[in-house]
């Protein structure tokens, strides 16, 4: 090979390369850019989300939340967002759940002894609560892999006597599901702890008449009083998260019902 040869195939090869080199940066600098506006818009649907439920479950507390506290709770994550597949498999709830917790999803729900100092008997990290003694069997059933250690606390009223809850009490407890009398009364036996609670499940579930947690009458007069001294401010404060579950067929059942003349569901 001739030297000028030689000399107009290096200068050709260094130009290739940088031409590729600058062509890799703006296929990496358009590939950054799609990825952060992917981010921005799931964060803005889960923006939107997170606003309608803060604002169904307000429009259900009969209070109106200024803009600085919904950004606080918005800020807070303090809404707990389920997959609509978890409506027709609780294990995706559990699934959730346990997402919710991260690495240390194992130490809080699945270890089944008190630790002296650190986790004090009957003070359980997650609680659902929901209307029926039914539905509280139905929603734990999602938490079976997670409860093999340490058994989940049933708490309703039906054909379980308060006395032997008390005493189920004693034990390390993860995962309650109980209906609003129940769990009011263990609270003020000083046998159910809410100190290490950081979620909770609110069945929302409508049954078969249209009525659910925040509508059948008794019942949604129970779980206001018990949520507004007992869970509300530990919301705000950012120390609690709420999982509004069957929050999406509770809104389609409603609409639907709307729609038909002369027939009204009962409102939140």
């Amino acid at each position: 090979v001739r030297p000028k040869e030689a000399g107009m195939y290096f200068v050709r090869a260094r130009v290739e390369r940088r031409r590729m080199a600058t062509e890799n940066e703006k296929r990496k600098r358009k590939e950054s850019s799609d990825v952060r506006s992917k981010k921005k818009k799931k964060q803005r649907s889960e923006d939107e989300e997170a606003t309608k439920q803060l604002r169904f479950f307000e429009s259900a507390m009969g209070i109106e939340l200024s803009s600085l506290e919904l950004e606080s709770l918005k800020d807070n994550k303090c809404i707990l967002e389920v997959s609509e597949a978890a409506d027709s498999d609780v294990t995706v709830l559990g699934k959730t759940i346990r997402a919710a917790f991260g690495a240390s999803w194992k130490e809080a729900l699945c270890e089944g002894k008190p630790v002296e100092g650190k986790v004090i008997a009957g003070s359980p990290a997650v609680l659902i609560i929901t209307s029926s003694a039914l539905r509280c069997i139905d929603l734990l059933r999602g938490f079976r892999s997670m409860t093999e250690q340490c058994h989940a606390a049933k708490l309703f009223s039906k054909h379980m006597k308060l006395e032997e809850q008390i005493s189920l009490l004693k034990n390390r407890v993860n995962i309650a599901s109980g209906t609003p009398s129940r769990i009011k009364k263990l609270i003020d036996a000083e046998a159910l702890d809410l100190s290490r609670l950081q979620v909770l499940v609110l069945d929302l579930h409508p049954d078969v008449k249209g009525y659910s947690l925040l509508t059948l009458p008794q019942v949604r007069d129970e779980f206001w009083d018990l949520f507004k001294n007992y869970f509300y401010q530990p919301m705000l404060q950012g120390h609690l998260r709420i999982c509004l579950y069957g929050y999406q067929v509770s809104v389609r059942l409603k609409a639907k019902h709307k729609h038909k003349q002369g027939h009204t569901i009962p409102d939140a």
